[in-house]
């Protein structure tokens, strides 16, 4: 309980409940929902405290009752498809299809069974990936994006395949779509006659280039008269995305032809034309790092005719709504969260994926009235159940818009101020800042309860979430900014948007660290090398070495860092590993040792780099974790060691936590 007076302490110094054990079990990130035929949800339940295990879960069928798990400890529900993953099941008529992490292999769950059983062959290791799959009922068999690493872990053969579900024996999957690089959405019509799917060929990701195609099944199940629906237009840039068919058997899709944003758009199948459902400059979905993106689905009530229930993204915030595609209306609905990410009809229901600046990531169940009104809202999961008790420690977003170093040009960011309800630091005190850059770079920072920030903030720290030139949810012109200029426009806005906190005095310019993961990991080091603004970085699997990088990273990113970098010459000068002369501040890294997207060589070629000059430096590398930690107990180890190794080096206070630090170079 917050006391009724506030200790005078100096920032960083504040004791906190939000406790490293606290906001470690609630870094959770969900990588599927889908409704089961019982009008039930369904969702892959992330559990750091099992060692990062992916469950699959159904809601109970009342309140009172706890979810249910559907298959057993021994199984985790999560593909390796691209690395990133995401679309690892499905369900239809009580039948459960996932990919099993261990083995990567298919496997086929009876609802209320016992074991799963595997359908795909055992190719000796996870040879062979599985994501974004569907059932296809017309020719009983499970279709399914197909990831064939036997010959290439670097360069894998990606087809979509099908596998029978007839009788149910372990099978070699057949090619069904092959010949591009990369494929996703594989999407059946209501007829079963016809198949609409996304593919998108190097160099391009999937955001920059892409198309929707149309095929129709023959009668032994085969692809013919294929047409290409969007982005064969070579004079008109655009990345479809998302096909889904309403019930009556239209084609719909997500795309950013004409304004630059993903709008909703419809294929008129009787002219071959493409048109606008509802035009707006806001993004209705999300670049596609991972598979099963669901950013709309078709909803109906009391027999009405069916709408569009979606959410776009503006100016930072999400908003949710039912379009009318036949008037081409939108009708607001509010809702307590102000961020969605995935959305799911059932009967006369839906579920949201979201969260807000006071609500931690969650799913809820929304109920209407009139297709106008919100009638209940109610949480079905959330990544922190209970956090009520900790609301006066929470520290909320301000937006920040600041001017970048183009004259006339603005950029965004999220900046929560240092709150405790226990203390204050002295009058004439400004705190110590931590900015983040987030991942991709092709991401975004979003307003919502991360208690990953309230850690920091809770015991006196600034912290500053940037949206820097490159990120999504503005449009792909902002997108864009950063083509051919990683490492400049990321590391000038983190370090304007840090600067223009000081120069309003809300922090303290001897003491701001930047840290991030990934591509943000990258943006840390070169802040670090090419300015002076910052006193202490922290990298999370972060990229120091871009040619390296180019040449041992997957196939998804493996053109990706040529389009944000540019020729041989800008990936010499600006990777930090190049220029370890100009790096004077300390440095903490952080390394999954099984990481294939950012190789721990990249961390281990900077910590000796810096160790050799006399940097402080420390390196944490972590046993069978990927790119991204999902153990409890590293999580927390990592939250804790960067706020240490600051706090030692930048902060010059004592925490009030009792963590023992791990040794640093050139320091201890």
């Amino acid at each position: 309980m917050a006391s009724s007076r506030k200790t005078t302490a100096p920032y960083g110094s504040w004791k906190s409940p939000i406790t490293s054990d606290l906001a470690s079990v609630a870094e959770k990130r969900l990588s599927g929902v889908a409704v089961a035929d019982d009008g039930r949800l369904i969702w892959v339940d992330p559990r750091p405290h099992q060692g990062g295990r992916a469950a699959l879960v159904m809601e109970p069928k009342n309140s009172e009752t706890a979810p249910m798990d559907l298959i057993p400890e021994s199984y985790d529900a999560r593909t390796r498809a691209q690395e990133y993953g995401g679309g690892a099941f499905a369900i239809k008529d009580g039948i459960l299809m996932f990919s099993n992490y261990k083995d990567q292999r298919l496997y086929k769950h009876s609802l209320g069974g016992h074991s799963p059983v595997a359908l795909t062959p055992d190719y000796g290791g996870p040879l062979v990936h599985y994501a974004d799959g569907i059932f296809d009922p017309y020719f009983n068999r499970y279709i399914t994006v197909m990831e064939d690493c036997r010959q290439s872990s670097l360069n894998p053969t990606t087809t979509i395949a099908t596998i029978s579900l007839s009788s149910g024996d372990i099978q070699e999957p057949k090619q069904l779509i092959i010949g591009s690089d990369f494929y996703a959405f594989p999407r059946v019509d209501p007829s079963r006659k016809r198949m609409a799917w996304i593919e998108w060929s190097h160099p391009n990701m999937p955001w920059d280039r892409s198309q929707l195609w149309l095929g129709c099944f023959s009668e032994v199940g085969e692809i013919n008269n294929r047409v290409c629906i969007a982005g064969n237009d070579p004079d008109l840039v655009e990345s479809p995305t998302e096909p889904k068919w309403s019930p009556s058997g239209e084609l719909f899709f997500l795309t950013d032809r004409n304004n630059g944003y993903w709008n909703i758009y419809r294929w008129v199948e009787h002219k071959n034309e493409v048109v606008p459902v509802y035009s707006l400059n806001a993004e209705f979905t999300r670049p596609q790092w991972i598979f099963g993106i669901k950013s709309y689905d078709f909803f109906t009530k009391d027999g009405q005719n069916y709408r569009i229930v979606c959410s776009y993204r503006q100016n930072g915030r999400s908003y949710l709504g039912i379009i009318d595609y036949e008037l081409g209306s939108f009708s607001p609905l509010d809702i307590p969260f102000s961020d969605v990410l995935n959305i799911v009809s059932g009967t006369e229901y839906f579920y949201l994926e979201g969260a807000s600046p006071s609500q931690p990531l969650s799913i809820a169940k929304v109920t209407l009235e009139k297709l106008s009104k919100v009638k209940e809202f109610s949480i079905v999961w959330s990544s922190s159940p209970d956090l009520s008790k900790y609301k006066p420690y929470f520290s909320f977003p301000e937006v920040i818009k600041f001017p970048t170093e183009i004259s006339g040009q603005s950029a965004y960011a999220y900046f929560y101020p240092p709150l405790n309800a226990d203390f204050q630091a002295p009058l004439d005190e400004r705190p110590p800042l931590v900015v983040r850059a987030h991942g991709g770079p092709t991401g975004e920072a979003r307003a919502i309860l991360d208690l990953y920030i309230q850690f920091w903030t809770s015991r006196g720290w600034g912290f500053l979430d940037v949206n820097y030139g490159g990120s999504t949810g503005y449009g792909r012109a902002y997108r864009e900014r950063l083509l051919g200029q990683w490492g400049i426009v990321d590391v000038n806005d983190c370090c304007s948007c840090a600067k223009f906190l000081v120069e309003q005095g809300k922090v303290d310019g001897e003491r701001l660290c930047i840290t991030g993961r990934s591509a943000g990991g990258f943006t840390t080091l070169a802040c670090l090398a090419f300015k002076d603004t910052f006193k202490a970085g922290a990298s999370l699997f972060g990229v120091a070495d871009l040619s390296l990088m180019s040449a041992e990273t997957h196939k998804l990113e493996s053109h990706y860092i040529k389009n944000l970098v540019g020729n041989e010459k800008d990936f010499l000068e600006r990777s930090p590993i190049n220029s370890v002369h100009k790096i004077s501040q300390p440095v903490i890294l952080f390394q999954g040792l099984d990481d294939k997207v950012v190789p721990p060589d990249q961390s281990q070629k900077i910590y000796n780099a810096l160790k050799e000059k006399g940097v402080p430096v420390a390196l944490v590398e972590y046993e069978g974790e990927q790119h991204g930690f999902r153990k409890a107990e590293n999580i927390k180890f990592t939250y804790e060691q960067q706020m240490m190794f600051f706090s030692r080096l930048v902060g010059h206070f004592d925490l009030a936590d009792n963590i023992i630090p791990i040794k640093i170079e050139n320091f201890d």
